[in-house]
């Protein structure tokens, strides 16, 4: 126990800060809408592109597999990547205190860093257009985000799906939630979120407090 105390400790220090992106960091609903929308027109499958934006978080496999056979799966996951770029960038905007919230972490002396279901180069061009600089770290979901969170040192996982507070628990980090998702304050706490913020706004004034109390 004290040796695990001890880490814990080390990695707070530290101040790696984990980020979870859709939902979380920025709105991609209207872009991932767009590019289901596209998908169905290419392939004159129907697709409920306002029911899918619902349930963002678990990997895209997921989705597409309640619209398309399973041995079609792959071959239109790989063409909804392709044409990520072209439909999803543009309309998609940061969260509410978003950018603020990276830039307290930096202003603190920490290192941001993405850790997310998306595909990792889409990842990236969502950061970019919205002003936000961090490492990413793509194609992990869930319980699989810890090993990013792991390399990285992570002392806190910020995040808006149960998917993302397993992934913080399972990584020993401190799993911060917002209820920008579409889960709500009960859900993420009865999932074993350790503090739960309306959005990220809220971010800077937490961080600051929680710093405070560790020093």
């Amino acid at each position: 126990m004290g040796g695990v105390t001890k880490d814990l400790a080390a990695r707070a220090a530290e101040l790696t800060i984990g980020f979870d992106l859709d939902m979380t960091l920025i709105d991609s609903r209207p872009g991932i809408k767009a590019v289901y929308d596209r998908l169905a027109a290419e392939t004159g499958v129907f697709i409920d592109s306002d029911l899918a934006v619902t349930r963002l978080g678990p990997p895209l496999d997921e989705e597409l597999a309640h619209w398309f056979p399973a041995e079609r799966v792959e071959e239109l996951s790989e063409r909804y990547r392709a044409i990520y770029p072209e439909y999803a960038i543009t309309p998609t905007p940061a969260m509410p205190g978003a950018v603020e919230a990276v830039d307290a972490v930096r202003a603190a002396g920490g290192r941001p860093v993405v850790v997310t279901a998306k595909y990792a180069p889409n990842a990236q061009l969502h950061l970019a257009q919205v002003g936000i600089d961090a490492e990413v770290r793509g194609w992990l979901w869930a319980e699989a985000k810890a090993e990013a969170l792991i390399e990285y040192g992570a002392s806190v996982y910020v995040g808006d799906h149960l998917g993302d507070v397993r992934g913080a628990r399972m990584a020993g980090a401190l799993s911060v939630a917002v209820t920008t998702g579409p889960c709500d304050a009960a859900e993420l706490r009865a999932a074993g979120a350790d503090v739960v913020l309306t959005d990220l706004t809220e971010f800077p004034a937490w961080l600051a407090g929680h710093r405070a109390a560790a020093a």
